[in-house]
């Protein structure tokens, strides 16, 4: 007779043979759409932190092992449904030549054997990991062109301000900034949609790993917009700048390249500091200090009529005065006697 341990360790090691059967042919299934990928994270600058997202997202699932250790490993039928959804984007995606959708229902399909192998707690635990795996793919083409334009604009007009506020006379004109007699042209390069991009990923990172309520994590992820905005129009304000002072006494091409390695310090810097703004703004009142609760508490509905209470004192005045003795009524007090 088979005992129960005998089972879960012949249970274990079915798992562990689909798990490894289920990723070989997913890698075989989408290697050329990995491979490209792969080259656009080598190739393509506002996609280069691709290489770090897989492992990331790896790090999280060991760092959410625990809602896993003893839960069941049970087939999911909603595994069958996510990994058909996956299968039909990529299908969509390849019959129209549109490889955002190719390259997106990977992730679908991950989810889907995940759930295939341990149901519902599988998808409790590996969502967030799953999820955090878009930012390694790239953005279609017709939406970074459609943000780029906005973010120059802003990031021109911004720059110009900062730049007027340091008392430089500054003009802008299109995309191109006027100081003196240096032109700064703000390209589709200097939008900063490359540094929103990976501010997006480092600020969803940050928010998936600090122990803090929803609503903060959402704050954390969400500011993610205004640090990269504010990074890059600190970063042209500042080249504008050292362009006007030092004039031709600096390497310009130098200049530019080191302020945009800066970009990523000075996010990070802000990143820091508004976590720490978050960590000492709201405190949380210690269990030691908080005042001990009532084991119940009762409640009485009490009504207020003033003419109710004038008749009820009137009453009262009443019978005291009823209840006092008259002057007939008092005993006469003794009268001394004169010897």
């Amino acid at each position: 007779m088979t005992t129960q341990p005998e089972r879960s360790v012949k249970l274990a090691y079915s798992h562990l043979f689909i798990a490894v059967a289920a990723s070989v042919l997913l890698l075989w299934s989408y290697w050329s759409t990995l491979a490209e990928m792969l080259w656009r994270w080598n190739n393509d600058p506002q996609y280069s932190h691709g290489f770090l997202v897989p492992s990331f997202a790896g790090y999280l699932l060991w760092l959410r092992r625990g809602m896993m250790a003893n839960a069941p490993w049970s087939t999911s039928v909603w595994g069958f449904a996510v990994l058909i959804v996956g299968c039909a984007l990529r299908l969509v995606g390849t019959r129209f030549h549109y490889g955002y959708l190719d390259q997106i229902s990977l992730l679908p399909c991950v989810l889907g054997i995940l759930m295939i192998l341990g149901g519902i707690p599988a998808l409790r635990w590996s969502w967030p990991a799953v999820a955090f795996l878009c930012f390694m793919v790239p953005l279609p083409h017709a939406i970074s062109m459609a943000m780029s334009g906005p973010m120059q604009s802003f990031a021109t007009q911004a720059s110009t301000f900062v730049l007027q506020t340091l008392g430089r006379p500054a003009v802008s004109e299109g995309n191109v900034i006027l100081i003196n007699d240096v032109e700064l042209g703000i390209v589709e390069a200097c939008s900063g949609l490359r540094m929103l991009v990976v501010f997006f990923a480092l600020s969803t990172g940050v928010a998936l790993l600090i122990e803090k309520p929803i609503w903060e994590r959402l704050f954390v992820a969400a500011s993610a917009v205004p640090i990269a905005l504010a990074s890059n129009v600190i970063r042209i304000a500042g080249t504008g700048l050292l362009f006007d002072l030092a004039g031709d006494a600096v390497n310009h091409d130098f200049v530019h390249d080191a302020m945009g390695w800066l970009m990523m310090p000075i996010g990070l810097a802000f990143l820091v500091l508004e976590l720490w703004v978050l960590n000492n703004l709201l405190l949380e009142p210690d269990a030691s200090t908080r005042p001990a609760r009532a084991s119940q508490v009762t409640l009485q509905r009490v009504e207020i009529h003033p003419v109710t209470m004038y008749a009820k004192e009137k009453g009262s005045r009443r019978a005291r005065t009823a209840a006092q003795p008259t002057a007939e009524q008092r005993e006469p007090e003794p009268q001394p006697q004169n010897r």
